[in-house]
């Protein structure tokens, strides 16, 4: 039996191949076409056993493409004779891996090999030309890449997403055509986003991401890969039929770190370093662009700051499993640093204890502000339990107590916004004019088109960057109303949680913004105590906290500003 018979009598694999910039060029690189043409070339040489390997939707620079791997291992298993495709693209767009497969692997195992458009076929011997082919092939990868990404980045710094699939909680909107000024890209999906408002709640309420898991797979809520499939049959979120509500925690992690739930859009947060390195890296936080309220949101921008908090603090739990109840709140009223717990096996539980951030890293950096962590708990929960009593019994003198400070704030942030709205408004006129002028100049050919880019790049960022100061100060604008509401939900929550037993994450969570701990007026007294100022979610100042705490005006407090800071501290 001569090789050719023998050749005859393995697989005679049709490799076909298409990716989405394929797509795009037409129908004559379509799976269909491609199949028909390796099948009539394949039955015109008398060569049998054909079995089809397709990979639809797979770039050419991608080596691991599951049809191709599958008939590289049916290859060096031997089983495998003879390899058609309609051209040497279609094998593949990397020139060092294509140049390697046809003059070194194909001869090993005996492999014929036919390119049937290009007139390759190895039984007669390879030419020079198939090389250049195969650089070509991936120059034109290579250029195809650049101008997808010219293309992404102009999508990108217009504020049009560059993402293609919408995260868990949303759907893409049908009526979408690539101006999100016009239509958002994204529209909220009920079912889902309530199971994402959920999670970020239990977060919030101090519950880990194993804990959050274990809840959802309880009460049996379909995991984002099944959700997906069950609802449309799209398998690109790798469902798992035999376990449906078995949650990953990074999918949670993922979920709790996404801002796009606050219904902004985020470009850029990811990038690969060229077309053939497809390891995505995390980008620089000053080259990520965000676009605030493009679309709906699904959580508060409060929550979701909380959350982060909760993130960015120490979440190591004790020997009991607990995570530290003021981790992202508690911080160093003097450099403004994370004050972080201390405990260990040598220190009893009742002697834990914060320290600042800073200090911890380097003692010249602050000072110490050493407080016992049980003395820090009672602080807040005694007066968190006034200041609730108080919204609860008398609501409108909470209402008015603690507006007073904010219509004066809101009337001096609405005099300087309206001022620099002026002066950007006035900017952005010259802009337009500038850029309408330089326009002119190249249609005439005053300057070179090259020159027109390079100058009007750097006019349209800076339009860009106005325009978005100018949206962050009209939300500035309505901070008073926002406080309003904020006070409003504060009484509320005060009508809810009447007994307060003891001070847990979700209590923290309804009604705190902040702790800070000052250092103590004598440095390593034994007697004396830190200063403690607390910051609730609607923002009063310390000295209104602690009026509100005693039920009294801030101008009877006056008197008493030293007295109450005494009030306050408690010896750690």
């Amino acid at each position: 039996m001569n090789a050719a018979e023998y050749n005859n009598n393995l697989i005679t694999a049709l490799y076909c191949r298409l990716s989405q910039e394929d797509l795009q060029a037409g129908e004559s690189n379509s799976i269909t076409n491609q199949k028909i043409i390796l099948q009539k070339h394949a039955d015109m040489l008398g060569l049998h056993n054909c079995k089809f390997y397709v990979d639809d939707g797979f770039s050419g620079t991608n080596n691991t493409r599951p049809a191709y791997v599958q008939m590289k291992k049916d290859m060096e298993a031997g089983k495998i004779g003879t390899i058609i495709v309609k051209d040497q693209s279609r094998l593949g767009r990397d020139h060092l891996e294509t140049d390697a497969m046809m003059e070194l692997v194909f001869p090993q195992y005996d492999v014929r090999f036919i390119a049937v458009n290009d007139g390759v076929d190895t039984i007669n011997g390879l030419n020079e030309m198939s090389g250049i082919r195969n650089y070509f092939n991936d120059f034109y990868a290579a250029d195809t890449s650049k101008k997808i990404r010219a293309v992404q980045k102009a999508k990108g710094e217009r504020g049009e997403p560059v993402s293609t699939t919408p995260p868990y909680g949303y759907i893409k909107n049908p009526e979408y055509k690539g101006n999100q000024k016009e239509a958002p890209w994204l529209i909220v999906d009920p079912e889902a986003a309530a199971v994402v408002k959920r999670i970020y709640e239990m977060c919030a309420e101090g519950k880990g991401i194993v804990k959050i898991a274990n809840t959802l797979y309880a009460e049996k809520i379909l995991s984002p890969g099944m959700y997906l499939f069950k609802k449309t049959g799209n398998r690109s979120g790798k469902p798992k039929p035999g376990d449906p509500y078995l949650w990953a925690e990074r999918t949670i992690r993922l979920i709790l770190s996404n801002q796009t739930y606050c219904g902004d859009t985020v470009n850029f947060k990811t990038y690969t370093k060229s077309n053939k390195l497809k390891k995505t890296l995390k980008n620089d936080p000053s080259k990520v662009l965000i676009f605030k309220d493009t679309h709906e949101a699904i959580i508060s921008r409060t929550l979701f700051d909380t959350v982060q908090k909760h993130f960015e603090g120490r979440k190591r739990p004790d020997k009991f499993g607990e995570v530290d109840k003021f981790c992202g709140y508690l911080y160093c009223g003097d450099c403004g640093r994370r004050m972080y717990l201390h405990r260990g096996k040598g220190i009893k539980p009742e002697d834990n204890y914060y320290q600042c951030g800073a200090y911890q890293r380097s003692g010249h950096l602050c000072t110490i502000h050493r407080i016992k962590a049980n003395a820090i708990e009672q602080i807040v929960l005694g007066n968190l339990r006034k200041i609730t009593a108080f919204a609860r019994s008398e609501p409108d003198k909470f209402y008015e107590l603690a507006t007073q400070k904010g219509k004066a704030e809101a009337a001096k942030i609405e005099k300087e916004a309206v001022k620099q709205q002026n002066e950007i408004e006035s900017r952005l006129k010259k802009l337009d004019s500038i850029i309408r002028c330089l326009y002119e100049d190249r249609v005439v050919g005053r300057i070179t088109p090259e020159r027109y880019d390079e100058m009007v790049v750097g006019y349209e960022n800076e339009l860009a960057e106005l325009k978005q100061k100018l949206l962050e100060l009209k939300n500035d604008v309505s901070l008073f109303s926002q406080q309003q509401q904020a006070i409003k939900d504060f009484v509320d929550k005060a009508k809810k949680y009447i007994e307060m037993p003891e001070l847990t994450p979700e209590l923290l969570y309804a009604f705190i913004q902040r702790v800070d701990v000052y250092e103590k007026p004598t440095k390593y007294s034994k007697e004396a105590g830190n200063p403690v100022m607390i910051f609730y979610k609607y923002q009063m100042t310390r000295r209104e906290h602690a009026a509100a705490a005693l039920g009294i005006t801030p101008d009877e407090l006056a008197d008493m500003q030293s007295e109450s800071t005494e009030n306050m501290d408690v010896s750690a």
